[in-house]
């Protein structure tokens, strides 16, 4: 075994710069979710309008996140991953700080997509570093601990949003401020012996083009982006957009930022639950399927229940969707245990980022949906038809995906793709 992995422990350096990144990372991520009535509301525009625009601003943030999670994936193989942990938090703390001065929808839409862009490389570069320092014993459990300080990130959002009675630029600036800060804590991290040894080799290091030169490689890669995808349908359908089912539940006095903070309680809970019961049984594979499951019972009482009738329940139905959403411990961390090292930072960066990023076509999908060529303006039932049909979709999907992956769990990492 690599000496440098009996060394490092799962709260050493490297894992709790990693949570702390993660924590901001989240928090910026996620706080426009906070603000986004609020802080629409002030620039000027109507009730419809904040949620079209919301949704514009959300598509494009994903957007960013998308094309960066390729760039950022690239660096980390090619640069180092201490490289993207620098450079993504940089940006993306400068940009939110940015956003706090915004005074039209334009500009607004546009630092979003910037913010996304450095938001792209914080978890996959914590993460593939980890992986790589660490025994295999114990990669799971120092992911767990990554994710979950991470999403405490969003309930930080929306506790500064209520205690500063709606200040939404404050948020900006204390998310951005947090962001600055972090940068000192990881000046004394290095990069993993395993990374600077395979750089050291005659390979093609961070080659995005690998991934679709290879049959095998290609599916390998694609599985692990449709295994992410109930996350963020229940993350940036189900819940971004909460007070909507609420209204179309007839469910009154139902607060959607509250909602999404009891979302990231229950999905914080279902990372750490994951990341150590994965480790129990040995087998991310099965525990991945199990989440599914449980999953999809949630999903299918949170349709047939109408949201438990009243914004009480349906505030337990968030933190339930939550925890049973909360595999992004699991399916990260298989995305860096399934490729080599010349393609891991590639693989584990691009991949949670490019799972966000199809929120567009599952966003292009519902609005589709719900569109007048199949119901009525007036038709209620639209709105949640074509949610529940979408929801069909991505998880069969995300089953089929995680039925045909390969098991990662105490895999050896110290190999390469050629």
């Amino acid at each position: 075994m690599n000496p440098q992995k009996k060394e490092i422990s799962v709260f050493s350096l490297p894992v709790i710069v990693g949570a702390l990144g993660f924590f901001v990372d989240i928090y910026d991520l996620l706080v426009f979710n906070i603000v986004r009535k609020s802080s629409l509301k002030e620039l000027g525009l109507n009730s419809d309008a904040i949620t079209s625009t919301g949704e514009n601003i959300l598509n494009w943030q994903m957007l960013g996140l998308a094309i960066g999670g390729i760039l950022w994936g690239m660096m980390g193989d090619k640069k180092g991953r201490k490289s993207v942990l620098f450079g993504s938090i940089l940006i993306y703390s400068l940009t939110t700080i940015a956003n706090g001065f915004v005074t039209d929808v334009t500009t607004y839409t546009i630092l979003r997509f910037i913010a996304g862009l450095g938001l792209a490389g914080e978890l996959g570069a914590s993460i593939t570093l980890t992986s790589e320092m660490l025994p295999k014993e114990k990669r799971g459990i120092a992911a767990a601990i990554i994710a979950t300080s991470g999403v405490m990130g969003t309930i930080t959002a929306y506790i500064v949003h209520t205690a500063s009675h709606e200040n939404w630029r404050l948020c900006y600036f204390i998310g951005g401020g947090m962001g600055l800060l972090l940068l000192l804590l990881r000046v004394r991290v290095l990069d993993s012996r395993m990374y600077d040894a395979a750089k050291k080799g005659d390979l093609q290091m961070g080659k995005f083009s690998m991934f679709l030169t290879n049959k095998e490689r290609f599916f390998r890669f694609l599985k692990c982006i449709l295994i992410g995808l109930p996350v963020w349908y229940v993350i940036g359908v189900l819940i971004s957009f909460s007070d909507q089912f609420a209204d179309k539940f007839h469910i009154t006095n139902f607060d959607q930022r509250k909602a999404l903070m009891l979302q990231y309680v229950g999905l914080a809970f279902g990372d750490m639950f994951a990341g150590f019961f994965s480790n129990y049984i040995k087998s991310r594979k099965k525990t991945l399927l199990i989440y599914y499951i449980l999953l999809s019972v949630c999903i299918f009482c949170f349709f047939f229940l109408k949201g438990g009738g009243n914004a009480t329940n349906m505030y337990i139905f968030c933190v339930l969707l939550g925890f049973c959403s909360g595999i992004s411990v699991l399916y990260i961390t298989m995305s860096a245990e399934s490729f080599g090292t010349n393609l891991r930072a590639t693989a584990a960066i691009s991949i949670p980022n490019l799972v966000r990023g199809f929120l567009l076509p599952i966003s292009f999908l519902f609005k589709f949906l719900r569109s007048d060529i199949f119901f009525s303006p007036k038709d209620e039932n639209g709105y949640i038809t074509a949610a529940w049909i979408v929801g069909i979709i991505v998880m069969i999907t995300g089953f089929i995906a995680a039925i045909r992956m390969k098991e990662t769990f105490g895999k050896d990492l110290d190999f390469v793709e050629k």
